[in-house]
């Protein structure tokens, strides 16, 4: 049995509410995130997963495509007068996200829209796994994203941990599974947890030298899990006993995980990395209650959200804390543009992605999805920014990691986004780059069409995207002279319908619709 199943399934067996997962003799490593780039640092990342498909069209309403997205979906589409407006943006807010959209007019709340990849993956499974890890669609990793940036910083990780130095948990998942984004080559560099009041040490046999068999080496690998888990267990209960909360919150499952992580942050946990879980967005039917368009299951879910995470930053404010935190959501993928008939939508590509705490740059970055007149059946949101540079960005500015080495460690085409207003790295601010300018004539067209676009002296991508998010053609990647550029693009093999080109520079990037009509 591997060493990943094994404590999976010694995990579920035992009647115990804290424990590991990982193919390691440990589930925590040497040192914190922040310790591996600055040792001064105390600085907290919350990852908050939304699990099943988040459908941001309803979450984040682009209003002036509101006429295009009720031809759409007309059965789901929140009316436009309960729409929670945003000062000086054509965005609106669900009305059940009142306290998201105080956050956002305090400055406390980033929006990036249409976050996804190249080539989406509408498995629940799959997408979840490219997410977590940062591989790209066609490949399959065995490390998460943030495991590999710990196992690049704490070479040997697990062995001696935890210790003197070090003695917290270099990451905890609220919850009975540690989260595979901090899975690393030998081991899972988190823990679950789920009540910080209710731990109780694991049994722990006589110290016995273990032979080098297989049977000596999983055995050696329990009793160092066990004794490790143990340690990690008293460093909790004494930081909870020792934190505090200073709000009351909602009274959802989700409050509750993000209030025992306020709890062990003001407790003094040495943490970095905390993960909080949010199910049930596979909302294929009952989206919406057909009587009032602002309740129903999704409503429901983002009513919860909105909750949990405003009174978790009131929390940290009132401790005096909310500047060492921030925090961001993710989820597998968002849901087709169109509504699928059970008053609900499917499974699609992009969504926005929602970035919390003090320390955010309180903008929308990104245009509004464009809504096609005619929306093609399973046609979903096209991309506009990579997930994989909003990690990236996140690792440079709130970690301090190596710009260079977080394009080795997550993709090559990485591009830096000025994600955080208190960054701690040297990287430029480039919030002042200039819009591209890119348009396509003729549009609607036939056979082929030519593509438009400035640039300065600087390296260019132009690439084609379907309307399910395939990545069908790359017209060029290479670096271009200052001026403007035509490129045309022959679609004589394609059938008609909805495409998309996207235009990624060093520090911008568009995406664009087109038509082809035969």
């Amino acid at each position: 049995m591997q060493r990943r199943n094994f404590l999976r399934n010694a995990g579920a067996i035992a009647s115990f509410p804290f424990f590991l997962k990982g193919m390691s003799i440990s589930a925590l490593a040497e040192s914190s995130l922040f310790d591996a780039v600055n040792n001064d640092s105390d600085r907290v990342l919350i990852l908050v997963q939304l699990n099943g498909g988040n459908d941001g069209l309803n979450m984040l309403i682009p209003m002036d495509q509101y006429s295009k997205l009720f031809n759409a979906r007309s059965e789901i589409i929140i009316p436009e007068s309960k729409i929670l407006s945003v000062a000086g943006s054509s965005l609106g807010f669900h009305p059940k996200m009142d306290g998201m959209r105080d956050l956002f007019q305090d400055g406390k709340l980033g929006i990036v829209q249409s976050v996804g990849y190249p080539n989406h993956n509408r498995s629940h499974f799959r997408s979840t796994e490219i997410w977590t890890t940062g591989s790209p669609s066609e490949e399959f990793w065995n490390t998460g994203w943030a495991g590999r940036y710990l196992d690049d910083s704490y070479p040997g990780f697990p062995q001696s941990y935890p210790n003197q130095d070090h003695p917290d948990p270099f990451a905890i998942s609220m919850g009975y599974l540690v989260s595979d984004t901090c899975q690393g080559q030998a081991a899972n560099f988190s823990l679950a947890l789920t009540d910080p009041f209710g731990l109780r040490p694991l049994s722990e046999s006589d110290s016995t030298a273990m032979d080098n068999s297989l049977y000596g080496m999983e055995l050696d690998f329990l009793q160092s899990t066990i004794s490790q888990t143990n340690s990690y267990g008293i460093r909790i209960t004494d930081a909870a006993e020792s934190g505090n909360n200073m709000v009351t919150y909602p009274d959802t499952d989700l409050a509750k995980q993000l209030k025992n992580v306020a709890l062990l942050i003001s407790g003094g946990m040495k943490t970095r990395i905390y993960t909080v879980n949010l199910g049930g967005f596979d909302t294929h039917a009952m989206q919406v209650d057909n009587g009032d368009k602002t309740e129903g299951r999704h409503a429901d879910l983002l009513e919860t959200l909105s909750g949990a995470i405003h009174a978790f930053q009131e929390d940290l404010r009132l401790l005096g804390i909310e500047d060492r935190v921030m925090g961001m959501t993710f989820s597998e993928f968002g849901r087709q543009i169109r509504s699928n008939g059970s008053s609900g939508s499917d499974h699609g590509t992009a969504a926005p992605l929602l970035l919390f705490g003090s320390c955010v740059n309180s903008q929308i970055m990104g245009d509004n999805p464009e809504i096609p007149a005619n929306v093609e059946v399973q046609e979903g949101v096209p991309m506009q920014y990579d997930f994989r540079d909003v990690y990236g960005s996140i690792l440079v500015d709130w970690f301090g990691m190596d710009m260079g080495q977080v394009g080795k460690m997550l993709h090559e085409d990485f591009q830096y986004l000025p994600l955080v207003s208190c960054s701690i790295s040297a990287a430029n601010d480039l919030t002042s780059a200039p819009p591209i300018e890119m348009d396509n004539y003729p549009n609607p067209f036939e056979n082929w069409t030519t593509i438009r676009f400035k640039t300065a002296s600087e390296w260019a991508k132009l690439s084609i995207f379907d309307a399910m998010g395939n990545e069908l053609r790359v017209l060029t990647n290479q670096k271009l002279m200052e001026g403007e550029h035509e490129i045309r693009f022959d679609a004589g093999d394609l059938p008609a319908g909805n495409y998309y080109y996207r235009l990624l520079l060093k520090d911008r990037q568009r995406t664009k619709p087109m038509v082809k009509v035969r």
